[in-house]
């Protein structure tokens, strides 16, 4: 289950499965790399909200959740912020423009598992 999971773009494997996977499907050198990337899991749904403050949110997501999602990467390696043990603020932040909407979320990193 796990190579084909790898082979469909939604694991990444070590260099030694990439290695086998390359010479069991004849992959070239650029293909086997390909193999070893950490993936962008699954995706965002079809349906985009209708509520104007949850579609901010919608909006921010699209804007800079490849960001966020590298910066983890670059920290912590390949894995999740955990949406279970996780922990979020929101505070009021006073500013002579309007005020503003601060948001703190914390979340467990969760490294990825090759089962």
């Amino acid at each position: 289950m796990f190579a084909c999971a790898a082979c469909l773009g939604q694991m990444s494997m070590t260099d030694e499965m990439a290695g086998r996977a390359a010479a069991l499907l004849d992959l070239s050198a650029e293909e086997k790399a390909v193999l070893a990337e950490i993936p962008y899991r699954g995706s965002l749904p079809g349906v985009v909200p209708t509520d104007p403050l949850i579609y901010r949110f919608y909006e921010v997501l699209m804007v800079y959740g490849t960001t966020w999602k590298e910066l983890i990467q670059e920290e912590f390696g390949d894995g999740i912020m955990s949406a279970i043990d996780f922990e979020m603020a929101v505070e009021r932040q006073p500013d002579q423009k309007g005020d503003r909407v601060k948001i703190t979320m914390s979340g467990k990193f969760l490294p990825s598992r090759r089962a």
